[in-house]
């Protein structure tokens, strides 16, 4: 699923990459917000475990740039991969 912007709020650009049904849980890990703010301070990220996966198997459903960090829809996406490659690094 390539990422879409899928809510804008005053606060954050909602950028998913994943649909939030695929889950049963979804949190906001410290270790993967730390690596985000250093792409986009203030960023969060959520993501996902399915239910009978391991607990290395988290996937990340979406990532929140702040709405004051992207001049708009197409440059929170792009803030958002960078993130997700960060992460993924």
């Amino acid at each position: 699923m390539p990422p879409s912007i899928t809510e804008v709020t005053d606060d954050y650009y909602h950028v998913r990459f994943n649909d939030p049904d695929a889950f049963d849980t979804i949190r906001n890990p410290d270790w993967a917000e730390n690596a985000a703010t250093s792409v986009v301070e203030g960023t969060e990220v959520r993501t996902g475990h399915q239910e009978g996966g391991d607990d290395s198997d988290w996937e990340i459903q979406s990532i929140l740039i702040p709405a004051s960090a992207a001049s708009d829809e197409d440059d929170a996406i792009e803030q958002a991969e960078q993130v997700v490659e960060k992460i993924e690094s």
